[in-house]
């Protein structure tokens, strides 16, 4: 899948199936979404193109998720940036110690925003906050640095 982004209307995704089939969705500022239909014999001649209300796209989403998105991302941004859920194991190398040890901002780039543990949320955990298996982090970031965060995270 290939981003561009198109100024003062929004993102334009575009994916080329496995039988080489190409459509794109772009993702308007207001909530909307087009997706486009091209030929088969003219991958750049649109063939059909469907407009989507932000309801409209949010149900789409939801029939499309449990086979195609990961549910651990939260949020994505015109800017590239991410937010994901990353559950610590009982087993991660991270487990009670404190969060500043981790280096993560330091390391990737990606911040750790909050953490939820049982049914309590902490928002802006600081550097001295222990972690312990079973926690999930909200971290925000580019993709690659959210990845990154996940890998030493999940350290055993």
């Amino acid at each position: 899948m290939s981003t561009t982004p198109l100024p003062g209307i929004g993102v334009q995704y575009d994916l080329t199936t496995r039988e080489h089939r190409h459509l794109s969705v772009i993702a308007h500022r207001d909530g909307a979404r087009t997706v486009n239909f091209y030929r088969a014999d003219d991958p750049d001649a649109c063939a059909h193109s469907l407009r989507l209300t932000g309801p409209e796209s949010a149900s789409l989403i939801d029939a499309l998720m449990p086979a195609h998105h990961s549910p651990n991302v939260l949020h994505t941004t015109d800017l590239g940036l991410v937010a994901e859920r990353i559950e610590l194991s009982s087993v991660s190398h991270w487990n009670g110690r404190v969060l500043g040890e981790s280096q993560i901002r330091t390391r990737t780039g990606a911040s750790v925003v909050a953490v939820l543990r049982r049914a309590e949320a902490i928002p802006s955990p600081a550097p001295d906050f222990r972690l312990a298996g079973g926690d999930i982090l909200i971290v925000i970031g580019t993709r690659e640095g959210v990845q990154a965060a996940a890998e030493i995270l999940g350290q055993e």
